[in-house]
Formats: C-alpha cells, sequence, structure tokens
C-alpha cells in the first residue's frame, strides 16, 4: 500500500483495534492513491479475525487536509475522471461507513472536506480542541463531493451545516464538540488510545453505534426544513447572483431530505462531477495555485536566501496607511517606533493604532492580554534618534517627491548599515524616490493597500462567497491582504527575500513586482476610470456603468470608487499616468469641473453621486450639467451607439484597456508571472476571484477577440485603446496572454 504518492498503513494492536493511519505529507490530503489505500485498508481490517474495531487518524497530528487539489486537472479530463459515486458511495459510503465492524476517527489538526467527509462516515469522533473541522469546498467552485452534503446536516442541524458550507469556514475543536460534530473532546498525546477503547466501547454496545448517514434526530419536520432552504437559497442569490455552485449546494441538501440520504449522495455525485467541469471551478482553483506561487521568484527566491532577522521597525507617518502598517506588524510582535513631526500629529497616529486594535477586541478576535501586548509594542518619536538600531524603516508620508527623497536622504544618515529602506508609495518611481542616496540596493517599495473596497468580515483564501455581506469602503492597510513588494534594478535579492519572509509573517499575500509608475496594481488599473470617462463623456450614463461593472462582480464601479478615493487622490494618481503614458491616456475635464464646484467625493457628500449621513450614494441630477460642459470643452460629441451601450460592450469598453495595460506590465518585466497580476488584481481592487484574474478571465475570451475589439474603438474613439505590440504579436499567433514568455516565444 506504499505510494510517493500518497497512502494508508494498518496497524493492529493487542487489543483488536486497527488503526489506519493517512500518510501525504504536508497536510495527508486525500489523493486518489490515498482513497484507493483506505478502501484497501479497511477491506483487509474487515476480512481480518484478528480486526474488532477501527481507529482511523493521520500521520504527524495531522487528520486530513481534504482532498488533492493538485488532482482537479485530472478530474477535468475525461480519461481521468472516475464514475459518479466512486469516492462518495463505494469508498465512503458502502467501505467505510458500512463496515461490520466499527470504526472511530481521531482528529487532530485540520480535517477538512475530504478528511472531514471521512470522519463523518465513522460511527464516532474524537478531536483536540484546536482541531479545524470544516467543508471549505465553494471557495473552490464545488461543493462537499464526498457525502458531506448529507452527512453534516444530520449531526449538527440544517442552519448551521448550511452556515459552515456555505461560507467555507471551519469550527475548532471544542465548538464542533458543543454542535455535535465530534463525540468527545480529547488531548493529543491521549487522543488515539481514547479513540481505540471508544471503538470497543461501541463494539461492545457501552457507547452507541451510529450511522450518520441516516441519524434523523438533528433534522426538522420537512416544511420547516425548507422554509430554511428558502431562505437560505434567497440569501446566497442575493450575495453571489453571478455563482452556481451555492445553489447547487442547497438543491443537494434538499433533495436529501425530500428524497433520503441515499439519493440525497448521488444527486450529489453527479453534481460534483459537473461542478468540477465549471469555468468558476477552473477560475478558482487558478487562483487557489497563483496565491501560493506569489512567493516564488525566480532568480530570488531560488537562491538559497536565508531571511535576515527583523525584530525592529520604524514607520514615518501616523497617517491611516501609516497606523495600518503599525497595527499589521505590531500584531505579529514587531517592535515598532512610530514618527510624526509633532504631538498633536503623533498622538492621533498612536490613538488611530489603538483604535484599530480595539476594534478587534469588540469583534472577538483578539483578547484584552493581546490587546495590551501589541499596544505596548509602539512607541513614538519626533525625531531620528531612535532610529539607531532599526532593521527597516516605512515611510508612509504624502505622495510628494521632494518631501519622500529628503527622508530617504535622512535615514540613510540615521538608520543602521543593514537597515532596509521601504516607502508606501502607491506609484512614484522608486528610483526617483532613492535618487539622493547611496543605498539603491536597500531601497525598496513596500506598498500596502487601503483605498479599495473588500469584503472583511469573511476573506477567505479567495474571496468566493460570504454570509455576513459587509463591504469595507475604507479598509486600513492591516486589514488589506495584499502586499505589493516592489524591487528596483538595484534591490538586493536578500532585501526581497526578508520582505516575503515579513509579508507571510503579517499575514499577507505578497506579489513581487518592478519599478515603474504605479507599479503593478495601479498601473495596469489606471485606464479602469478612465475608460469610464471616456463612455459618460460620449454618451454613457454614469450610473448605468457603474451597475454594469458591479453586476459583473466587481464591489463597486470606476465612478463610485472615484467617489470613495477622493478626487484630489484620483487626480494626483492620474496626472503621474497622464505624465509618464501620454500616448495612452484619456484626458477629461470631468473631475476637475467637479472640483471647481467643491465636490472631491464621498468627503464632501458630492460627487459623481449625492451621499447622505449613513454613506448611502444615490444619483445626483445636476450631473448631466458638468458632463455637457466636460464634452463642450474635450470637443467630443454624443455617439448614438455608446448612449445604449449593452451591459458586455460596458464590460469589454472598460476592461478590455486594463487588459491591455496588464499586457505591457508583463511585456516590460514588471510582473514576472501572469498569475501574479490575476492575484494583484484580486486583492487590490477587487476583481471577481470566480472570474479567475484579469489575465485568466482575458485568455477564456481569446487574445484575438480582445485585440480585434481594442483595435475597432481605437479607429473610432483614438490612443487610448491601441493595442499593444504583446497582444497584437499574441492575437496574431492565437497565444494565451498568461502563457509564459518562454512557451509564447516557442509558438512565435
Amino acid at each position: 500500500m506504499n505510494s510517493k504518492k500518497g497512502h494508508t498503513v494498518m496497524d493492529v494492536g493487542a487489543d483488536g483495534v486497527a488503526i489506519i493511519t493517512i500518510i501525504n505529507p504536508p497536510v495527508n490530503s486525500l489523493s486518489r492513491d490515498v482513497l484507493r489505500s483506505l478502501k484497501e485498508s479497511f477491506d483487509q481490517a474487515a476480512q481480518r479475525d484478528d480486526v474488532k474495531a477501527i481507529v482511523v487518524t493521520g500521520a504527524k497530528g495531522k487528520f486530513s487536509g481534504g482532498f488533492d487539489i493538485s488532482a482537479f486537472s485530472g478530474l477535468q479530463e475525461a480519461k481521468e475522471r472516475p464514475k459518479p459515486g466512486w469516492i462518495s458511495i463505494e469508498i465512503i459510503t458502502d467501505t467505510i461507513e458500512a463496515s461490520k465492524k466499527p470504526s472511530v476517527a481521531a482528529i487532530d489538526g485540520p480535517a477538512l472536506g475530504g478528511g472531514l467527509e471521512v470522519a463523518m462516515a465513522c460511527n464516532a469522533r474524537l478531536s483536540t480542541a484546536t482541531a479545524q473541522l470544516g467543508l471549505p469546498e465553494l471557495q473552490l467552485g464545488i461543493i462537499p463531493g464526498f457525502g458531506g452534503t448529507q452527512r453534516l446536516p444530520r449531526l449538527v442541524g440544517l442552519p448551521k451545516a448550511l452556515e459552515m458550507m456555505l461560507t467555507s469556514k471551519p469550527v475548532k475543536g471544542k465548538d464542533a464538540f458543543n454542535l455535535g460534530l465530534v463525540d468527545a473532546l480529547v488531548s493529543p498525546d491521549q487522543l488515539v488510545n481514547t479513540a481505540r477503547r471508544w471503538a470497543l466501547d461501541i463494539l461492545d454496545r457501552r457507547r452507541p453505534w451510529i450511522t450518520s448517514l441516516y441519524k434523523a434526530d438533528k433534522i426538522e419536520p420537512l416544511g420547516e426544513a425548507r422554509q430554511i432552504l428558502k431562505f437560505a437559497r434567497a440569501q446566497a442569490r442575493k450575495q453571489a447572483p453571478n455563482l452556481k455552485h451555492p445553489q447547487v449546494c442547497i438543491d443537494v441538501i434538499e433533495a436529501g431530505i425530500v428524497s433520503g440520504p441515499r439519493a440525497g449522495l448521488w444527486k450529489e455525485a453527479e453534481a460534483f462531477d459537473e461542478l468540477v467541469q465549471s469555468d468558476t471551478c477552473k477560475s478558482l482553483i487558478h487562483i487557489f495555485f497563483a496565491q501560493r506561487g506569489t512567493s516564488k521568484v525566480p532568480g530570488v527566491t531560488d537562491r538559497g536566501l536565508v531571511p535576515r532577522s527583523v525584530k525592529k521597525v520604524a514607520i514615518l507617518g501616523g497617517g491611516l496607511m501609516g497606523s495600518g502598517i503599525a497595527t499589521a506588524l505590531i500584531l505579529s510582535n514587531y517592535s515598532v517606533i512610530l514618527k510624526e513631526v509633532n504631538e498633536k500629529f503623533l498622538d492621533a497616529g498612536i490613538n488611530r493604532i489603538k483604535a484599530n486594535l480595539q476594534s478587534r477586541v469588540k469583534k472577538g478576535n483578539l483578547t484584552q492580554e493581546r490587546f495590551e501586548k501589541a499596544l505596548s509594542l509602539v512607541k513614538g518619536s519626533l525625531n531620528y534618534d531612535s532610529f539607531r538600531d532599526v532593521d527597516m524603516v516605512i515611510e508612509a508620508v504624502i505622495e510628494n517627491v521632494s518631501l519622500k527623497q529628503q527622508i530617504f536622504a535622512d535615514l540613510e544618515k540615521y538608520c543602521p548599515p543593514h537597515c532596509i529602506l521601504g516607502s508606501n508609495t502607491s506609484t512614484i518611481d522608486l528610483d526617483l524616490i532613492g535618487e539622493k542616496t547611496k543605498s539603491q540596493d536597500r531601497i525598496i517599495g513596500v506598498h500596502f493597500f487601503r483605498w479599495y473596497p473588500v469584503f472583511v468580515k469573511y476573506f477567505s483564501c479567495c474571496c468566493i462567497f460570504l454570509t455576513e455581506f459587509d463591504l469595507c469602503f475604507c479598509s486600513p492597510a492591516h486589514v488589506m491582504p495584499l502586499l505589493e513588494i516592489v524591487r528596483t534594478k538595484r534591490t538586493s535579492a536578500q532585501v526581497i527575500v526578508d520582505l516575503l519572509d515579513i509579508s507571510k509573517k503579517i499575514k499577507k499575500t505578497p506579489v513581487v513586482v518592478g519599478n515603474c509608475t504605479g507599479f503593478a496594481v495601479n498601473r495596469m488599473f489606471f485606464p479602469y476610470t478612465q475608460a469610464a470617462l471616456l463612455l459618460i463623456e460620449r454618451g454613457t450614463d454614469v450610473y448605468q456603468i457603474d451597475k454594469a461593472v458591479t453586476k459583473f462582480g466587481m464591489p463597486m464601479g470606476p465612478l463610485r470608487l472615484c467617489d470613495l478615493v477622493g478626487f484630489g487622490v484620483a487626480v494626483a494618481t492620474g496626472s503621474q499616468f497622464v505624465q509618464n503614458f501620454p500616448e495612452r491616456t484619456y484626458k477629461s475635464m470631468l473631475i476637475p469641473l467637479l472640483q471647481e464646484d467643491k465636490r472631491a467625493g464621498e468627503t464632501t457628500r458630492k460627487g459623481f453621486y449625492l451621499y447622505d449621513d449613513r454613506r448611502k450614494a444615490s444619483p445626483d441630477p445636476e450631473l448631466k450639467n458638468f458632463i455637457e460642459k466636460a464634452r463642450s470643452i474635450s470637443g467630443v460629441s454624443i455617439d448614438p451607439m455608446l448612449v445604449k451601450l449593452k451591459e458586455k460592450d460596458i464590460i469589454e469598453m472598460i476592461f478590455f484597456p486594463v487588459v491591455n495595460e496588464a499586457c505591457r506590465v508583463l511585456d516590460e518585466g514588471i510582473a514576472v508571472k501572469a498569475a501574479d497580476l490575476d492575484i494583484s488584481a484580486i486583492m487590490g481592487m477587487g476583481f471577481p476571484a470566480y472570474r479567475g484574474g484579469i489575465i485568466f478571465w482575458a485568455d477564456s475570451l481569446g487574445s484575438k477577440y480582445i485585440y480585434s475589439r481594442l483595435e475597432k474603438w481605437s479607429e473610432l474613439y483614438g490612443s487610448f485603446f491601441k493595442p499593444c505590440a504583446y497582444l497584437a504579436a499574441r492575437a496574431a499567433k492565437g497565444i494565451p496572454l498568461g502563457a509564459p514568455m518562454e512557451q509564447a516565444k516557442s509558438r512565435l
């Protein structure tokens, strides 16, 4: 039963209990080899006279992290797909659950997805208090496929089962015990021995022999169950209107309640097989691996460099961004020096940090003890005296080139020679910032995000589905998941490795990018708002644009986003792109005209929208007057074709310029991998993960199609839409935009 791809081993003790151990490092995932081996072990245990009962556990304190996600590509190929029900019915139900010898799952560490489904097929479950149990399959665009849709409701009740599946949120062992998902809590050192005794107690009828699939006491009466399911459907439809699989999950659960659990298993198997082939699943699997691949940087992380110890970090600027960065660091036990220009600003910065921590305490995410410890790690300063022993500095002041240049010149004088010199700039070229220093090898961009909208109540690894639908319009840096690490041509590989290590410790997803105006995220998305302004001046309705983009899956449209960040920020960043890319920027007078009317966006309660006291946006009937004036200044006229644009055309005219700029970012080597841009778009701009990211989505439409559309629009509306050489070359040969450069060159 040994296999390099994972296996199980069975050891029979003198007490007659067979211990079946799942072995597939690092998390004992359930590859098809492991599942075959698990079935063989159960079959062997059934046949052996010296085996009285069975305990299933995982090697090295990890029960099982679930089905092997790397095997999904095989499942998506017809020749490698097992028949529906081979796992959920033949192995899980008719072998494990139907065994004539009682089985107990001994759970420590993760029991997720298929791992929990195996455990639920056992006659009892024991776990440690810290074990994690859950069914996170919806994060991958599928549903639980090993019987989870049928067994979980029968163990914990329908409402909790729906919550766990639809949110993909696991529970700790102690909560699982209170729910009835596990039968007892045991210390790790006693777990397997207690499970052995428990299995023998079931055999001798001292404990009940329960088959989870037919357990009925937790299932609500049919009428009540249908009302619960109806409510869940409505919530899922409201919160994830573009996603099919949450609705399918609810349908499958209902089938088991109405027609019986065996019928539910077959429906689950068929639905799982269909969903694995879906575009949503393929997109989310891509994102799953793309996110894990961002920390691998060719020429940097493959050189054997070891991260240096960074213990003390100085932050310049205690505003919303600086205080958010400080919060992220002290929550991960870094000592922080917060420097400001005067006592008033310093007190305000410290208070912001305190408020950030108190917010986490209020939500139950931080204990009072951890709050006090974290707060004790930050010290205030009005000068550079305390910078003599810092390991890293992060400058987080306003976007002013001369100010930043002076700061970096000062840092070189006061900081030790090993100190990393970081800037949180979002658009300014780092070579320009470090122009007056001699330490360019230590300079790096440490771009935390703040302004872009994300879902923060429950941010899964891919932001897929949320029951707590809370749109955070101004996420502090310690909440936003993305960290853009910007290297110049002179930044040392050691400094990059150090930053990758820090990003891991502060729980950020790092993306290493090259140095240019706007870097990766802001650079590729600068056409986002400009395309909207072009359409508006030519007759497309402002609110129709935002509606279409939101329906597509973005948290908000480009005009609502512009109101959020404020017109001052929009003009300042926009001018950087106009200055550096004049041949392909769209210069509209609409925002400057709105500014003249003392409109600055949401902060002034007037922008493209009007805002009430609760930040609720509503259309502004006066906006048309400003649009007409901007149109007059620009010398453009209303285009009848753009007045009645279909939603599909709005999406393409807004996002294809973004794709075009992303292609330039790849072509210039600013991003090493297309997958890095996909992650950047999702975590930095809220691009829908279920579409796979900006490049993955573009490739689903095809480079030829995107090129032809942009070429047509460039003829009608100017160079803003002109396809770049990278896109043109790939379209000519039908090569995917996300194909690695060496692969594309071989085809070219």
